[in-house]
């Protein structure tokens, strides 16, 4: 079904359903499409404020992206039963009725996406509402060295965890400001990357980088960079992120965390000869003899904390603190997908 036939039976589909409003303010009026995915059509619906709805059908155990909540645009989870059916979908509503055409315009977007992804239908709709909103995105400046090598050593980590669980970019939290690139509540993991050719001398920012979350593990993950030229060797930082894409179950909320970090799909092409090999990898734990300058450790000294910004180098040149073994680093990623399981 072509746009103009998906618009004009969208458009009928609602006005019918605006003609007779829901008795209960928890209840939906529905109307199921002729778009069928892997479990079941899609369908529009109206709610008990006249608010418009697409309803994505989803197996029920399946996570919905979070963050879009209002005040024009909300996508949420529900369940929907009748006396013959139960199903879960992906529900995206419009707040604002002075939105409507814009609204149906999207949801045309939607349910032609979802017929030619009919397998994952929700990973279509992502895409349609980050392409949407792409078009308000204002491009920022170009990631520098030193951004780059950090980024990198971040996707290197992301795609191991990624390769166990799809849906492990949510433990990705830097991008969002928190302490820890990585978190699961109480296992974190702080990841730092330098091109220097000699030393190990990561920077930490903050008092609180180097706490661990309580009661938990933190680990920090620290790698040595080499830059390489376009056919060398490595691993093209856009092949890094290609990679990331397909592995994870949620493009779009990966790339909002990737624009968080700076980086934009539409920029790619900045970034073409970028190419990193990894020539030395060490994971160490975060306990009380790891060298670092702490807010809870100044606090157990007797030490007023009472200084903003504070920046500084710590060195792990020599042999101690020893790094953790492959097996150890191994148990740290399990435990950073059970945890979020």
């Amino acid at each position: 079904m072509n746009g103009d036939a998906l618009r004009r039976l969208v458009e009928e589909r609602w006005a019918v359903l605006d003609a007779e409003r829901t008795t209960g303010e928890r209840h939906l009026r529905v109307s199921q499409l002729p778009v069928v995915a892997e479990h079941g059509p899609l369908a529009v619906a109206v709610d008990h404020d006249g608010h418009r709805h697409v309803l994505v059908p989803i197996y029920a155990h399946r996570k919905i992206r979070p963050g879009l909540d209002g005040p024009v645009l909300r996508l949420r989870k529900r369940a929907l039963e009748d006396e013959e059916t139960y199903q879960t979908y992906a529900d995206l509503a419009c707040l604002r009725d002075d939105l409507s055409d814009l609204f149906t315009e999207l949801c045309v977007d939607v349910l032609g996406a979802a017929e030619t992804l009919p397998e994952n239908p929700v990973k279509a709709l992502y895409r349609v509402l980050d392409r949407w909103k792409a078009l308000f995105r204002t491009q920022g400046a170009p990631l520098g060295p030193e951004q780059l090598a950090g980024l990198f050593g971040e996707l290197t980590v992301l795609n191991r965890l990624l390769e166990k669980d799809p849906s492990a970019h949510r433990l990705w939290r830097g991008p969002d400001g928190h302490r820890h690139d990585f978190s699961a509540g109480t296992t974190a993991v702080e990841v730092k990357s330098s091109t220097a050719g000699e030393g190990r001398r990561p920077r930490i920012h903050g008092l609180d980088q180097l706490e661990a979350p309580e009661g938990g593990t933190l680990c920090l993950a620290w790698f040595r960079l080499q830059s390489t030229t376009v056919n060398g060797s490595g691993v093209a930082f856009v092949e890094l992120v290609a990679q990331a894409l397909r592995l994870c179950d949620d493009e779009g909320g990966l790339l909002e965390l990737l624009a968080g970090a700076g980086y934009c799909a539409s920029d790619a092409d900045r970034y073409h000869d970028v190419r990193f090999v990894i020539s030395e990898e060490r994971w160490y734990q975060v306990g009380p003899d790891f060298p670092g300058l702490t807010g809870q450790a100044l606090v157990a000294a007797g030490v007023p904390v009472s200084v903003l910004d504070v920046e500084y180098t710590i060195d792990l040149s020599g042999e101690i603190p020893a790094p953790l073994m492959p097996g150890q680093v191994s148990q740290m990623i399990d435990g950073l997908i059970q945890e979020s399981a």
